[in-house]
């Protein structure tokens, strides 16, 4: 995972209905805790409603447990015209030792929405 992680922007703890036969939390459930997370700075940066298009380069690096402490950091990676590239990263806080562990990375794509929800350009920075 990269070295600049960014903000912070979110920290959950999985429930018991988030966790799959395996004894692992669901993907799923990961995926959506970072697709909230991209979408709020996403959405700040925008300074309005945005919209997620593409997730590039996801990949699941270890697996979430029941217990851990999940906490989801976001930054610019890239921005276009109308889209902007938010990179977002997933770490557990796992154990009495509160270990640090990468589980997910990913570019998450997000376009700026105008209010009939097509494309807008970007503001200024």
């Amino acid at each position: 995972m990269t070295e600049k992680r960014g903000e912070l922007v979110l920290r959950v703890v999985p429930g018991i209905t988030e966790i799959n036969s395996n004894g692992h939390i669901f993907g799923g459930w990961i995926l959506s805790q970072m697709d909230i997370a991209g979408g709020i700075v996403a959405g700040r940066l925008a300074e309005g409603a945005v919209a997620t298009v593409a997730i590039d380069g996801m990949k699941f690096i270890s697996p979430m447990l029941l217990g851990d402490i999940v906490t989801v950091y976001a930054h610019e990676e890239r921005r276009g015209r109308t889209s902007l590239g938010i990179r977002v990263d997933v770490v557990a806080t796992r154990g009495t030792d509160q270990r640090q562990i990468d589980l997910t990375s990913g570019i998450f794509t997000f376009v700026a929405l105008d209010d009939q929800h097509r494309p807008r350009v970007l503001p200024a920075r």
